[in-house]
């Protein structure tokens, strides 16, 4: 009996919750990845202009910060889509089913990559994974041994690098820029690169001793800080770069520059996938929600040839980019054993 009241004490809770979407908002709430910001925003100017819905609510929180807001339930009060610069982890996942999300829809627009970039008037660098790693690493290898890192200007790491002081202008540790950064840079080289003996497993801690600078989740302070500081680097994703061309220049990573092809190939050692989540519970309660997530998903905007490739994103290939839009069209709900 007590079994059968709490069930429906829960069912009358979520019903509740269902309503208080429907009655307290009319328009999209998103938040998440600063790095899908400008793409999302795109999306969401032409959707409230060519629609009859209203231009949705959208926050650039972080990938993890929009994980965070996504998972904490249901209802009006958290938001209905999330952007991200890399996958859901599986312990995000289980918090959203513990909290009550149900269903999760995953979009995948487009590909990216991670830009180390500096002032357009110093000269081009050319910078390896290891390299990378040794200027923000918290702790070096030494002698068989891990060091607090002592290392304050580029040509310290390597001889042939210039006599300046390192500088890195960065994301926090709720953006996806930054986990992205610290999986494909410093766990690739900790692991399987040219650090793995000296590290002997997986390392990502980031020093914090003033080299490395959290300059929080707005790339384009990144970028005038950059403008400014002829010594400094900014890590962001390639829109960015993209963008601000005549101000700032990206590193050549492993010999590779952060082209689109170089990107969307793979030959550019730091690239990723970006993403969007939909509660799908609240589709029908919300209105638009569904539209929007297609206008996004549509070869108008994420094609070969679409809007949001003028501003930086890198199409997914054909085959890829069909069955991201047939999964977000079907609506057909994440699973658990998919993710990490």
């Amino acid at each position: 009996m007590r079994k059968l009241l709490a069930t429906g004490l829960v069912a009358l809770s979520m019903l509740a919750m269902g309503a208080g979407v429907a009655q307290a908002r009319d328009q999209i709430r998103i938040v998440g990845s600063s790095t899908v910001y400008p793409f999302a925003s795109y999306v969401t100017e032409e959707f409230g202009s060519t629609t009859k819905f209203k231009t949705p609510v959208i926050e650039s929180t972080g990938s993890g910060g929009g994980f965070k807001l996504f998972t904490e339930g249901m209802g009006d009060n958290t938001p209905d889509i999330t952007n991200a610069s890399r996958r859901m982890k599986g312990s995000e996942f289980e918090r959203a089913q513990q909290n009550g999300v149900g269903d999760i829809v995953e979009a995948i627009i487009g590909f990216d990559g991670i830009a180390f970039a500096q002032n357009k008037s110093n000269q081009a660098m050319n910078l390896t994974l290891e390299e990378l790693t040794l200027a923000v690493a918290a702790e070096v290898p030494q002698n068989g041994k891990l060091v607090p890192n002592p290392y304050k200007n580029w040509n310290q790491i390597n001889s042939k690098l210039p006599a300046r002081p390192i500088v890195v202008y960065g994301p926090p540790t709720s953006s996806g820029t930054r986990d992205a950064f610290e999986e494909l840079v410093m766990e690739h080289t900790s692991t399987k690169g040219g650090l793995k003996d000296g590290y002997g497993g997986k390392y990502t801690k980031i020093r914090q001793d003033g080299v490395y600078i959290d300059a929080g989740e707005n790339d384009n302070l990144i970028v005038q800080r950059l403008a400014q500081d002829k010594n400094a680097f900014g890590i962001f994703g390639y829109s960015f770069l993209e963008e601000n061309q005549d101000r700032i220049q990206g590193a050549s990573i492993n010999g590779v520059e952060p082209k689109p092809e170089a990107i969307s190939s793979g030959k550019y050692p730091i690239s990723r996938s970006l993403y969007f989540y939909i509660k799908k519970a609240h589709i029908g309660k919300v209105p638009g929600i569904k539209e929007y997530a297609d206008l996004f998903m549509s070869e108008k905007m994420i094609g070969p040839k679409g809007l949001l490739k003028r501003i930086g994103l890198i199409p997914l290939p054909d085959d890829m980019r069909k069955k991201a839009q047939s999964q977000v069209v079907g609506l057909v709900p994440l699973k658990k054993g998919d993710l990490k």
